[in-house]
């Protein structure tokens, strides 16, 4: 680890540090909880740089488990690393490695010890390998820690200090308001020395609620996200940030409190590391989602957009981009500071609650529909009225799209989830890619049957020998999507137009195709990117001059390289789920 110095706090920073915790813990508390703060902030790694890197064009974040490739006798973290710099250091820039950390259920997210490398991964030094060639994205699992963990047992053992670690109800209380994202019980009763406990447990039993109203709570977490930033992280995503706090009577759900929290970690980050970002997930309907940019300039810089998966799959199963590029057109950020992290797939499911709103119930249902015809399972969460409603689609993102029961040729359903990808490519915003999307994974049945639960269905964990083995046979889905995929990927590193924070307009030509123009920062470089939506041809009339300023440009189309000298209509059609990035000739690298 980097040599230590004494961190200058300024005056003013420590004052927005003490006024956070007033606001969350009052006057007397909130200065012990300062002083306790300075401990944490006091030494700082040398090697950390002042400022953030600019976020521009050649940003994408490829999402993956630890284990994702294996290979016998080698710690799968050392396997990524290696897999890692021959197929994606051309096209990514950062990879987020899901919880990596001592866990006992949930693929990672139920953690033991915040701060170790699960041995049977690896190591910190292999953390640090990856890191040499790549940005990192961390995990902070804010909300709960495993049943396992020290601080939980040092609770059921009666030890005093992580009395308040947790939160116990007493008596039976009127929970019914209590958002639940789960459809499993809220309370799970445990044995502690002084009797039979209830403890609050959002996600399961065994996933325990920290107690943030406690603030020695907060302050171990500002401790381990301390130790992420000095191991190289500089993206930190914060999972299930918006059930942090609990005050019974409410929904428990994006209280005041959780943004109070959320703005402390940014004035955290912004003394002790300003070159690392806050993303936060928060898989919940789109408006309530992008509160956690706070003004634009106090929370996240980066906000997951949740509602984009299940309205780029409700696209192509309607063959209709109207209701995609409607909402499009409403997105709008509170400052430059902050943008939405773009994806398709995860090691979750497809959330559909966040477009709830956004497409009618009709179509909401139809979704639900589609993925059970598609082969794929559905999760549902208990609402406060007694019902249940389905809330998740668990199924590879590859077969929501296209049916794998049908007879359709494989290169159709290529050329539909690329077509799907380039949208999300072409957004305004940060990429993630799910290590199964880049790879053109399907459905994983088998895992299902075998863990019993449905998330399994896209968390398959692959031999590396085989997995090179297919994407270097050229027939292949894996080589198909993965060639495609990286020239997309490769493509848009190079234009300024596609920035993060670069100007969007959507443009209507056509019912079935989604159509985006996308302007550099400095308005230096335009590039209209189409997308057809549509199992059929679709005819579009494009005018240059209303989009290049130039009379009779010659054009180019990125992706293919094919060229239109001297346009002044431009007639087009786009074949089937086609693609086509449209720039200026003299301005084009591809």
């Amino acid at each position: 680890m980097p040599d230590q110095v004494k961190i200058p706090v300024s005056n003013k920073k420590t004052a927005e540090l003490y006024n956070h915790l007033v606001l969350l813990y009052g006057t007397s508390a909130g200065r012990g909880a300062l002083h306790e703060l300075k401990s944490v902030l006091e030494r700082l790694p040398t090697e950390i740089p002042p400022l953030p890197h600019p976020l521009d064009q050649r940003e994408a974040i490829l999402i993956t488990y630890g284990d994702q490739v294996r290979m016998e006798g080698e710690n799968p973290l050392a396997t990524l690393a290696k897999f890692a710099e021959e197929w994606l250091s051309e096209i990514v820039s950062t990879i987020h490695i899901l919880p990596f950390y001592p866990y006992s259920s949930d693929d990672g997210f139920s953690v033991i010890d915040y701060t170790r490398v699960d041995p049977q991964l690896g190591t910190w030094e292999d953390i640090s390998a990856i890191g040499q060639k790549f940005r990192l994205m961390f995990d902070l699992v804010i909300n709960h820690v495993s049943s396992s963990s020290p601080w939980f047992r040092a609770f059921l053992q009666g030890d005093e200090k992580y009395t308040d670690y947790f939160i116990v109800v007493e008596g039976q209380p009127d929970l019914s308001a209590v958002t639940r994202p789960r459809a499993l019980p809220l309370l799970t009763t445990f044995k502690t020395q002084a009797g039979e406990k209830q403890v609050w447990t959002t996600f399961s039993e065994d996933q325990i609620d920290l107690n943030f109203s406690n603030p020695g709570v907060l302050l171990e977490m500002l401790r381990v996200l301390r130790q992420y930033i000095e191991r190289g992280a500089e993206f930190i995503r914060l999972d299930a940030i918006a059930y942090l706090w609990k005050e019974i009577g409410t929904s428990c759900v994006h209280l005041p409190q959780t943004h109070w929290i959320v703005q402390l970690l940014r004035s955290f980050l912004n003394i002790y590391a300003p070159h690392a970002r806050l993303i936060t997930e928060t898989n919940v309907p789109h408006r309530e989602n992008l509160s956690y940019f706070g003004d634009g300039t106090n929370e996240a810089q980066l906000v997951y957009n949740f509602a984009l998966p299940p309205l780029v799959l409700h696209a192509f199963l309607s063959e209709s981009a109207h209701t995609l590029s409607s909402w499009v057109k409403s997105l709008h950020m509170p400052s430059k500071q902050v943008t939405l992290f773009n994806f398709l797939a995860s090691h979750d499911g497809i959330g559909i609650t966040p477009c709830k709103g956004l497409i009618s119930e009709s179509d909401y249902q139809a979704l639900v529909e589609s993925a059970m015809i598609h082969g794929g399972y559905v999760s549902y969460k208990n609402n406060p009225d007694g019902s249940s409603s389905p809330y998740e689609l668990n199924i590879n993102y590859f077969d929501a799209l296209s049916n794998p029961h049908s007879q359709e040729p494989v290169e159709t359903a290529v050329a539909r989830f690329l077509a799907a990808h380039a949208i999300m490519l072409c957004l305004a915003g940060v990429p993630g890619i799910y290590f199964h999307s880049l790879f053109g994974s399907r459905s994983w049945f088998e895992g299902v049957n075998h863990s019993g639960r449905y998330r399994t269905i896209n968390r398959q964990k692959l031999s590396l020998q085989q997995l090179e083995c297919e994407l270097e046979d050229t027939h292949s889905i894996r080589s198909r999507v993965y060639s495609g995929l990286a020239r997309l990927l490769r493509t848009r590193r190079l234009h300024p137009a596609f920035a993060p924070h670069g100007e969007q307009q959507v443009l209507d030509y056509s019912d079935g195709c989604f159509a985006l123009l996308r302007v550099s920062e400095d308005q230096g470089e335009s590039i209209l990117c189409l997308h057809n939506v549509m199992a059929e041809s679709t005819h579009l009339e494009i005018h240059p001059k209303q989009i290049w300023s130039c009379s009779d440009p010659d054009l180019v189309d990125l992706i293919s390289g094919q060229g239109f000298q001297g346009v002044k209509t431009l007639t087009l059609t786009l074949l089937p789920y086609q693609v086509r990035w449209i720039g200026l000739a003299n301005e084009a690298d591809y």
